[in-house]
């Protein structure tokens, strides 16, 4: 998604932002507003490319596993397993 329709979405959603300061809840001003829905969408575009080149990644791993005529079970032996999968397998 581009930065623009981000930004466009985060405003949408968030029209004011406060934070708080000695207690006290204040809202942001216009240019700390805009500071903080910028650096939201830069972040999010971050993780969503992080994520795109971890799956792409993974894809050609399991594209070369295939060609040495691994299994799926052997391949899926093989790769890495997502933090979340850790946890809940830990949790269980």
């Amino acid at each position: 998604m581009a930065k623009q329709q981000l930004i466009e979405q985060f405003k949408m959603k968030y029209p004011t932002l406060t934070k708080q300061v000695d207690n006290e809840i204040i809202t942001l001003e216009q240019d700390e507003y805009e500071t903080t829905i910028d650096n939201w969408a830069i972040a999010t575009i971050a993780k969503e490319q992080a994520k795109a080149e971890a799956d792409a990644l993974r894809q050609t791993k399991i594209l070369a596993y295939q060609k040495l005529g691994l299994t799926e079970a052997e391949i899926e032996a093989l790769l890495p397993t997502s933090k979340p999968d850790i946890l809940k397998t830990a949790s269980t």
